[in-house]
C-alpha cells in the first residue's frame, strides 16, 4: 500500500481482502475484465457483500493506475471515515440542536464538493449527504478546496437517497429541494425547523424521483442574464438564509 495525494492506494487480491475485512472505507476497487481464480471469487463475494463501488476494466487500466505487481485489483481507501445518518439524527437531537442536513445529488465536481463542505462547516450543517454512486470522490483537490472541512463536516455515504429522505421526514425533517427551475423563493418558507436542502449537478439538476419527495421546492431568485448559480454559490446562499432566519427568532 502507499499513499498518493491524501488517498491510501492499495493493490494485490490479499491486501485488499483484508482490508475490506477490517473495516477499511473504499472509494472504488478497479478488478480486471475476466480476473479468475479463488481469491478473485473471494475478493468479488465481500465487493458485493459490502457493496463498494467497483468496476471492471481492461488490464492496460490498471496498469497506468500501478507499475506494481497488482494481480489485477487496485483500490482506493477512502481519506474519511463515513458516518451513518441515524446517528448523526440522534445526536444532534440529543444535544438538542435544530438539524440542518445537506444532500448533494450527483454532484461530482470535486472542487464543488470541496467548496460545499467549507461553507457548511461555516454554517454549521450537522451532515452531508452523498450517494455512495456517482459522487465526487474524496480526493486531495476536495480536501484542499475544503481548507480541511471535510475533516470536520460529518459525511454520510448512502446507497438510496429517496430511502434515505423517506427515513429523515419520519424523524421529523423538513425537505427542501433548492433548483432554479422553480418559483417560490427560498426567502418566502420557514427553515426554522429542522430541515433537509437538496442540492443538485449544474448539468442535471436535482433527480425527479427526488424532488417528488420533497416538501418543498424552492428557487434562489436572481436578476442578471445568467439564470443560474455555481452550486457551490447556491449552497453558501441557501446556508446564509437559514442562518439568517434561526437569528431572528
Amino acid at each position: 500500500m502507499k499513499s498518493i495525494k491524501n488517498k491510501l492506494e492499495i493493490f494485490g487480491l490479499q491486501p485488499i481482502i483484508e482490508a475490506i475485512k477490517s473495516g477499511k472505507e473504499f472509494d472504488k476497487i478497479f478488478i480486471k475484465k475476466g480476473l479468475q481464480g479463488q481469491l478473485s471469487s473471494d475478493l468479488k463475494y465481500l465487493i458485493k457483500k459490502n457493496n463498494i463501488p467497483s468496476k471492471f476494466v481492461p488490464l492496460e487500466k490498471i496498469n497506468r493506475l500501478t507499475k506494481k505487481n497488482h494481480q489485477g485489483v487496485f483500490g482506493f481507501i477512502s481519506p474519511i471515515n463515513f458516518h451513518k445518518v441515524g446517528e448523526i439524527i440522534m445526536k444532534t437531537f440529543e444535544e438538542g440542536k435544530t438539524p440542518i442536513l445537506l444532500m448533494l445529488d450527483r454532484i461530482t465536481d470535486v472542487r464543488n464538493f470541496g467548496a460545499i463542505t467549507r461553507s457548511a462547516d461555516n454554517f454549521g450543517v450537522d451532515a452531508i449527504i452523498i450517494n455512495k454512486f456517482g459522487s465526487a470522490q474524496i480526493n486531495s483537490d476536495a480536501i484542499k478546496t475544503s481548507a480541511g472541512a471535510i475533516y470536520k463536516v460529518p459525511i454520510c455515504r448512502e446507497d438510496n437517497l429517496v430511502n434515505c429522505i423517506s427515513y429523515l421526514k419520519k424523524s421529523g425533517l423538513v425537505v427542501i429541494s433548492c433548483s432554479e427551475k422553480e418559483s417560490k423563493n427560498i426567502t418566502d418558507v420557514n427553515l426554522k425547523n429542522p430541515i433537509l436542502i437538496i442540492l443538485g449537478s449544474e448539468k442535471n439538476g436535482i433527480s425527479s424521483d427526488i424532488l417528488k419527495a420533497s416538501d418543498e421546492k424552492i428557487k434562489i431568485p436572481t436578476y442578471g442574464k445568467i439564470d443560474s448559480l455555481n452550486v457551490s454559490v447556491a449552497c453558501g446562499i441557501s446556508l446564509y438564509e437559514i442562518s439568517r432566519q434561526r437569528s431572528l427568532t
